[in-house]
């Protein structure tokens, strides 16, 4: 039985359900973390929605079939959750979700948790104008280096449409830095 079994066991006991989830947590929070980061831009949001994730894992670990890997599940929760909170926020301010994006990473040389350098600005700032699922294809395989098959399953799209929509994604990018550097 491997690890991901044993772990997934414990956590539909009601016995070992409180022990498995702190340990899954201290697995995958950092990960998840990033993952959402890269979506909603700012440290707080990201905190917030990190935690929305796992009280949904702890609360649908039992509907959870094992048809693709936990790890695949809760990034498609996160993934949802982060797509949530910046639809949210998109229907609040009464705006475009990309006029959101946007405008989050253009607050990214405020952030206090931002330490990147003028290229990672332009960068995040590149990837903000991309349309919502370049956006997620192009950060799951270039940041979180993840397999196109891994992205399929989180998803739920195919391999050739992911493959399509990374092509564009770099090519829109590249695009923008040149715009940006010249």
């Amino acid at each position: 039985m491997t690890d991901e079994i044993v772990l997934i066991n414990q956590l539909k006991n009601t016995s070992t359900r409180e022990k498995a989830f702190r340990e899954l947590i201290l697995l995958y929070k950092q990960r998840l973390y990033w993952h959402i980061r890269k979506i909603v831009i700012s440290h707080d949001d990201a905190d917030d929605v990190l935690q929305n994730t796992f009280i949904k894992v702890y609360r649908n670990i039992d509907k959870f079939n094992q048809e693709s890997k936990l790890f695949s599940w809760m990034y498609r929760i996160a993934t949802n959750e982060s797509i949530t909170f910046i639809n949210k926020r998109a229907k609040e301010r009464n705006v475009d979700i990309t006029d959101v994006q946007q405008h989050l990473a253009s607050t990214l040389e405020s952030d206090v948790y931002f330490s990147g350098d003028e290229i990672q600005l332009i960068l995040q700032k590149a990837i903000a104008t991309l349309p919502q699922k370049q956006q997620l294809v192009f950060n799951m395989k270039y940041f979180d280096e993840l397999k196109y098959e891994e992205i399929s399953e989180i998803l739920e799209t195919s391999v050739g449409a992911l493959k399509a929509s990374y092509f564009h994604a770099v090519k829109k990018i590249e695009n923008y830095i040149k715009s940006k550097t010249d």
